[in-house]
C-alpha cells in the first residue's frame, strides 16, 4: 500500500476531526445569540419600564408605589447583569471553540499538503520505474538488433 494511501486513513480523522469542531464552534455561537438576545430583551423591558414610570409620573405618585418601582428596577439591573456574566462567559466558550475548530482545520490542511506531495512524490517515482523499464527494453531490443 502506498503512503499516500495510508495516509488517506489519517486525512479522514482530521476531517471528522476539523468537522466536529466546527459543530462545537457553531454550538457555542448559537448559545452567544442567545444570551445576547436576553441581554438586548432584558434591556429594553428595563427601557420600557423606565418610560411608563417616567409617563405614569406626571401626577402625584405614593412613595410606596415609587419604592416598589425602584425595587423592580433595582431587580431587573440585577438580571441584566447576570444575564451579562453568562454572555461574556459564552463569548469566551465560543473563542475556545474557534480556536480549536482553527487549529483542526490547520492540521487537517497541513495532512492535505502531506498526502499530496506524497502522491506527487509517488507520481514521480513511478514515473521514473516506468522510464528505467522503458530505456531497459529499448536496450534490450536494440542489442537483439545488433546481433
Amino acid at each position: 500500500m502506498l503512503r499516500s494511501q495510508r495516509l488517506a486513513v489519517v486525512l479522514a480523522l482530521e476531517e471528522r476531526k476539523e468537522r466536529e469542531a466546527l459543530e462545537r464552534m457553531g454550538e457555542a455561537r448559537k448559545l452567544v445569540d442567545q444570551q445576547r438576545e436576553q441581554v438586548d430583551n432584558l434591556n429594553r423591558y428595563q427601557q420600557e419600564y423606565r418610560q411608563q414610570i417616567r409617563n405614569s409620573q406626571q401626577g402625584v405618585v405614593q412613595v410606596t408605589r415609587l419604592q416598589a418601582w425602584q425595587a423592580f428596577i433595582a431587580q431587573l439591573d440585577q438580571v441584566i447583569r447576570q444575564q451579562q456574566t453568562q454572555l461574556d462567559q459564552a463569548e469566551k466558550v465560543f473563542e475556545v471553540r474557534k480556536q480549536e475548530w482553527q487549529q483542526a482545520w490547520e492540521r487537517r490542511r497541513g495532512m492535505e499538503k502531506y498526502v499530496d506531495t506524497c502522491r506527487q512524490q509517488e507520481r514521480r517515482e513511478q514515473d521514473l520505474r516506468e522510464q528505467k523499464l522503458s530505456d531497459e527494453a529499448a536496450g534490450r531490443a536494440f542489442n537483439r538488433r545488433q546481433r
